[in-house]
């Protein structure tokens, strides 16, 4: 039995010692080229209630409770939302929004866990064309460290930022562009 007992404690304790060595931040970066310029794509992520169209979360709990208080976009814009155990509850506060440029968004998670991440979308002109770039970056808590030394954060969130992404991307080149001189 104390053979056991040691065995156990030297297993908790190697696994206390591997997740307190996993980083203590974390960064997901995902971009995507549109066929449209800077200025047609910041309204849709500068305006909070836009989001429900193209974000991969809207279409996981359609039926998810969203309020919005603030702004109505822009800095000081919020959105706070309450849903199944796929998109959990938190709120998204834009805290920062560069016309055609850049929106920074910091994003706080009530349930599964309470996380707090920085978000930023960056448009980058090329041509006549817009590269976005779709960023999350925070700091692990131990549990925090403990999930993403058996989950792969990086496949998972950012697979639902390339597929946000592409919702985004439909929905900006799906609509007319005025002609020269219009």
């Amino acid at each position: 039995m104390t053979l056991f007992l040691l065995f156990m404690l030297a297993l908790v304790s190697g696994f206390i010692a591997y997740v307190s060595l996993q980083p203590d931040t974390f960064r997901i970066t995902r971009a995507a080229i549109v066929d449209a310029p800077p200025e047609a794509i910041y309204p849709h992520i500068n305006d909070l209630h836009a989001w429900e169209s193209w974000s991969p979360w809207a279409k996981l709990d359609p039926d998810q409770a969203t309020t919005y208080d603030g702004s109505p976009l822009g800095a000081g814009a919020i959105t706070t939302w309450s849903g199944n155990s796929k998109v959990g509850a938190g709120r998204m506060t834009i805290v920062e929004s560069s016309q055609n440029e850049r929106i920074r968004i910091r994003l706080e998670f009530t349930k599964p866990m309470k996380a707090t991440n920085d978000v930023q979308f960056d448009l980058k002109p090329i041509g006549e064309r817009t590269e976005i770039i779709w960023t999350m970056s925070g700091k692990h808590e131990f549990m925090g460290k403990a999930f993403c030394a058996f989950m792969n954060m990086d496949k998972m969130v950012g697979g639902q930022f390339e597929e946000g992404l592409a919702s985004l991307k439909a929905i900006v080149e799906s609509r007319p562009r005025a002609l020269p001189g219009d």
